[in-house]
């Protein structure tokens, strides 16, 4: 199995917008795949998404699919530096690269 692109669902307006846009870019760079950035789509966040107690969906959420056509989260919760009383963009792309070696090892 191989990665086909990384696809990020977020919105302008989000706190964590900046934090993961900075994950997509670098994660897309490293491991030269393509990226696609989606703005505000519920509908794929309800088809694809983790939802919170309610059921409901939120953003900003990363996926992976890969070549099988298989979509997979990777990153919905940016980790938070408790230092720096700010999101922790290097962890969440830390994070996001360990679970697509899981993905793609299986």
């Amino acid at each position: 199995m191989k990665a086909k692109k990384l696809i990020l669902v977020t919105s302008e307006s989000h706190p964590s917008h900046k934090p993961f846009m900075k994950v997509i870019e670098d994660l897309s760079k490293e491991l030269n795949i393509e990226k696609e950035i989606k703005m505000e789509d519920y509908a794929f966040l309800a088809d694809y998404g983790e939802k919170d107690e309610f059921g409901t969906t939120f953003l900003p959420q990363l996926f992976l699919e890969t070549d099988d056509g298989k979509i997979t989260p990777i990153l919905t919760q940016m980790p938070f530096n408790p230092q720096k009383l700010e999101p922790d963009p290097e962890e969440g792309k830390k994070q996001a690269l360990e679970k697509i070696k899981n993905i793609l090892s299986q």
